[in-house]
């Protein structure tokens, strides 16, 4: 199974207490499924909200197959003008 890594900016990085972390899972639902199962309460919250960037390209698709060193961006919403 790949082996992704996952960034976590804003919201997302203080509810899950890191920047980065590995995950494995073929396609992007399955990285978000298995984020979200290991998750408390908050961080869950936030991943339900957010967008997500596959390789810096925004992912539309979360049945998108991911690859062996992959990179998956946690973008929760952001407040401001």
């Amino acid at each position: 199974m790949p082996q992704v890594s996952v960034r976590f900016f804003a919201a997302a990085r203080e509810a899950f207490g890191t920047k980065e972390q590995s995950v494995a899972g073929e396609s992007l639902a399955e990285v978000i499924s298995s984020l979200t199962e290991a998750a408390n309460p908050e961080a869950a919250t936030v991943l339900s909200r957010s967008s997500f960037l596959v390789n810096s390209i925004a992912a539309t698709d979360r049945d998108q197959p991911l690859t062996d060193g992959d990179t998956v961006d946690v973008l929760p919403p952001f407040a401001g003008g």
